[in-house]
């Protein structure tokens, strides 16, 4: 039996239970009602039918949860005992080779042999399939049943059904919680450790404070001694993030915001505020190529034309200029949303105090404001600073630290890919500074975010 049969079918089950029980639960109830025993009844029927329907899919689940991952190895004991598996060489890879090929062929992944001793194993793991296969769907029928008959005979109308499927839903949403905390914690842990690694071949002073970034003539054997300088990575990506993109996204952003709530009327915001979040909506890939083909080489005539020596066909600005226009939204809308849920009497009153609207917003309604146009701006910062597309196709690869608008430069997001491309040993400190380098932008990152939960902390008392 297929997967896909078991689970519909054990679908089914848990529907039929679903149904029986709350049945069951309602003529109970009614009997208890009927003889004045109002107080006896504790739980609504569809409580029940969900306890009886959860006691017969759970253990099931859990049950053919294991079995996919102990089938697999039964069934390959199961094959390797019959005569027809006594030819197989003694070596481990071709053994395991033949093995996997006849598996394969037997589950129909594959149409054909390559190697004619998988042959004589397709018949043998076609019947160890179907008789596994079959064991475990018995087996979580009977588990099925088991549980939901075990659920069934419980029903009364006193039985707190709801406080247990309550405290089962609870738990799965801790588990949801925990699994995006977990996830994390991996996620930091991954990064020390490799990090670690990498900082035992290479010192973190010189990867720190290093202004000479050229782990290719580390991974030729030339030494690791200034090779991993990433000062020229920090510049860049703040340089394009942080500063170049920021000067585009929140002038613009803010000002868009301020319009759309103060002076757009209904018609004009009901299109206008789609589309400019339409923005947030391109693919990078589309932003990149408009640098790269359009704006890149505009950039670099007009460097031309003013005298400015040395301007390359990648930028800095290029690439800083399309970004900030790629995080204008992220702007605009936490902004937009901010100055909107400012209180209308704090209008009304700056107005009847003789303020004129530009002075309203820029003395009352903008620092009023200031968490969410902060958490835009960090928001911006942070999709600016994780970018690499618009890089790679804008900026180029270059690690140079330069004050050049007009002058090829890279960030850690577009070296980390470059690092991590292609077929690459993980044990050697080129490949293992992918991971320095990311440990370095989740600290820096971490940071932004807790001088802004003070900032935002700071002025949400003063405007409470």
């Amino acid at each position: 039996m297929t997967g896909p049969a078991i689970i519909l079918l054990l679908a089914g089950l848990g529907a039929i239970a679903w149904v029986s029980a709350r049945a069951r639960a309602v003529r109970l109830q009614t009997a208890a009602r009927a003889t004045g025993r109002r107080d006896a009844v504790h739980s609504l029927p569809g409580y029940h039918g969900w306890y009886v329907a959860l006691w017969t899919l759970i253990p099931a689940a859990i049950f053919l949860a294991v079995w996919a991952n102990v089938a697999p190895g039964l069934v390959t004991q199961s094959v390797l005992a019959d005569p027809a598996a006594q030819a197989l060489p003694a070596d481990g890879f071709a053994r395991s080779a033949i093995l996997g090929e006849a598996r394969a062929i037997a589950s129909g992944l594959q149409a054909g042999a390559f190697n004619p001793a998988s042959e004589a194993l397709v018949a043998p793991y076609r019947t160890a399939i179907s008789e596994y296969g079959i064991a475990g769907a018995v087996l979580a029928l009977i588990l099925a049943f088991a549980g939901g008959a075990y659920a069934f005979t419980r029903i009364r109308p006193d039985f707190r059904a709801r406080t247990r499927v309550e405290r089962l839903v609870m738990m799965a949403l801790l588990l949801a919680s925990l699994l995006a905390i977990v996830t994390t914690l991996g996620i930091v842990a991954s990064l020390l450790w490799e990090s670690f690694r990498f900082f035992s071949m290479v010192n973190p002073i010189d990867f720190l404070f290093g202004f000479k970034w050229s782990p290719q003539s580390a991974a030729m054997g030339y030494g690791n001694d200034d090779a991993f300088g990433a000062i020229p990575l920090f510049w860049g990506t703040i340089f394009i993030g942080a500063i170049i993109a920021m000067i585009v996204a929140i002038p613009l952003g803010l000002m868009s915001a301020v319009y759309l709530t103060q002076y757009a009327s209904p018609a004009v915001r009901k299109w206008m505020k789609p589309l400019l979040e339409v923005l947030a909506g391109v693919p990078t890939v589309v932003y990149g190529y408009f640098a790269a083909l359009t704006v890149a080489p505009a950039l670099r005539d007009f460097a031309v034309a003013i005298g400015i020596r040395g301007a390359s066909s990648e930028s800095a600005l290029a690439a800083g200029l399309v970004m900030g226009v790629m995080i204008i939204p992220f702007v605009s809308s936490m902004a937009d949303d901010s100055i909107a849920a400012v209180p209308q009497s704090m209008r009304d009153g700056s107005l009847a105090m003789g303020a004129t609207t530009s002075e309203t917003i820029k003395r009352v309604l903008v620092p009023a404001a200031l968490p969410g146009v902060v958490g835009g701006v960090l928001l911006a910062v942070s999709r600016a600073i994780g970018e690499t597309m618009i890089v790679v196709m804008a900026a180029g690869l270059a690690a140079n630290l330069t004050l050049n608008p007009f002058a090829s430069v890279t960030t850690v997001t577009t070296q980390i890919v470059q690092l991590l491309t292609g077929d690459q040993e993980f044990d050697s400190a080129k490949t293992l500074a992918a991971f320095a380098l990311g440990l370095v932008l989740f600290v820096v990152t971490l940071l932004l975010n807790i001088v802004a939960l003070r900032v935002v902390k700071k002025y949400r008392e003063a405007y409470e």
